[in-house]
């Protein structure tokens, strides 16, 4: 290793657990991982867990780098280039990756016992910023407690950036705009409007500064009421849709009418069957679950569009785990699902209705609505299905990768969260796989956005959300 500008990163175990693939993330500088890491690496191979499955990754690509070169050669270091899916491109320029293939000792507080894997990393890294004082040696960890102590005794650490999805979540998709207060007067003479069946489109001209997406949402902000969903746009035109109406009692999906703009939108996306992925983000109360379910009740059950709905989530505790659940796959998954079915509830007990009627509907309801867990949906495929993913701001970006590409023909998928209540130790909001999927599929034709801000639970849970 010789003394160059590059930098030096040093990775942790959880930084290769996490992503495989930042082995070629960091551009040009050098990589050093620490027998600690391949140890714990090894420990941590075994199980069908997404942390597992990197593992084992991140081992077969290590295999591949060091396949067929002298122990010189690793001491030396050896190029990532080699095995860079890319490798080809000429605009991709790796460093190299170093192995401990000799004792790294440096001196620890007493209070830092070396005999523990993250102080024997941290022992690792001021040993490297010692011998090489010319190079920016950097601990690269998703662990904040291991970047406190490197802090404390020294050593540079910084978070792994490279997942972050934005820099900030103010900065992601919000699925609407609102217009300008003279939109119309000053549209007006240049759009072009028709009817198609019962719906009304407008054409309108757009130019450089116009930044819509597709089904992005517009709401007017004054007494014309135009509000609209853009369904194509390009550098020079946009067509628009007038938006349909549920806030009307005459026009309720399985009961449930919009009570505020946000939900309108919602409702808007999930009856529409030409979006085939819609993402509802929102705190606590502003109704994502109930009108999913509404929607999906109302287009299975009445129109039959879809065969099932299927509903699933990612099984996070919030506290304490209770352990072992007995049953069936749906039997053992029933006490996650408790917001679903809470809401299906509020659906199924309907004013006017004999208990007859009632207990019917509950059977064809069961049999129609199925519950999943989301360890057993690797390798299927789901046709003509609606499916509904809950808490989807705990899985990460591989999670949510496999779940949405088990979608077969005429299946619709909706992504339910809130990025505000993550529950898993690994993921940020900026990191999570719902942030990913909505950044990634904003440009889609045929997918949907919408954060919902204003509650509508109860006056006491709105108190709540607003004070505690």
């Amino acid at each position: 290793m010789t003394d160059e500008p590059r930098r030096l990163f040093i990775l942790d175990t959880n930084v290769l657990m996490h992503d495989p693939m930042a082995l070629f993330n960091f551009e040009e500088h050098d990589i050093f991982i620490s027998m600690t890491v391949l140890e714990e690496l090894d420990a941590g191979k075994k199980g069908m867990s997404e942390v597992a499955r990197n593992v084992r990754e991140t081992n077969r690509l290590i295999d591949q780098i060091i396949s067929d070169a002298s122990f010189e050669e690793i001491k030396k270091g050896l190029s990532l280039e080699r095995i860079h899916p890319n490798a080809d491109n000429e605009n991709i320029h790796l460093g190299k990756l170093f192995f401990e293939t000799e004792p790294l000792i440096a001196e620890l507080p007493a209070s830092l016992p070396s005999h523990k894997a993250d102080n024997h990393i941290l022992q690792t890294g001021l040993a490297l910023k010692e011998h090489y004082p010319n190079r920016n040696v950097t601990l690269v960890t998703k662990d904040i407690n291991m970047r406190i102590k490197s802090s404390a005794v020294g050593l540079h650490s910084e978070d792994y950036y490279n997942d972050r999805v934005l820099e900030d979540t103010d900065l992601l998709f919000r699925g609407w705009e609102s217009l300008p207060e003279h939109f119309l007067e000053t549209h007006g003479n240049q759009m072009k409007s028709w009817q198609e069946d019962s719906r009304t489109f407008y054409e309108i001209a757009v130019d450089k500064d116009t930044h819509w997406f597709p089904n992005q949402a517009l709401i007017s902000q004054n007494d014309a009421g135009f509000n609209a969903i853009v369904r194509t746009v390009d550098s020079k035109t946009a067509k628009l849709e007038y938006m349909q109406d549920y806030f009307q009692e005459g026009h309720n999906v399985w009961g449930i009418t919009a009570r505020n703009m946000e939900q309108n939108i919602a409702l808007n996306y999930l009856m529409d069957p030409e979006i085939d992925f819609v993402s509802l983000l929102g705190v606590a109360g502003t109704g994502k679950t109930l009108l999913t379910l509404a929607a999906a009740l109302e287009q299975t059950l009445e129109e039959n569009l879809y065969s099932e709905i299927i509903m699933t989530r990612a099984t996070i505790p919030i506290g304490e785990d209770i352990g072992f659940l007995p049953g069936t796959e749906e039997e053992k998954m029933t006490p996650w699902m408790g917001a679903l079915m809470d809401n299906l509830e509020v659906l199924t007990d309907s004013d006017g209705y004999t208990d007859w009627e009632k207990e019917s509907t509950q059977e064809l309801m069961n049999k129609r609505i199925k519950i999943k867990s989301m360890n057993f949906m690797r390798g299927r495929t789901f046709q003509k299905k609606f499916i509904i993913i809950d808490e989807a701001q705990n899985l990460t970006p591989k999670q949510m990768k496999a779940l949405i590409t088990r979608a077969g023909e005429d299946t619709k998928v909706v992504c339910l969260g809130n990025i505000g209540q993550i529950d898993s130790p690994y993921l940020t909001e900026t990191t999570t796989g719902l942030t990913y999927i909505v950044d990634r599929f904003k440009s889609w034709e045929h997918s949907a956005h919408i954060t919902l801000e204003q509650g509508e639970r109860s006056r006491l849970s709105e108190y709540a959300s607003d004070c505690l």
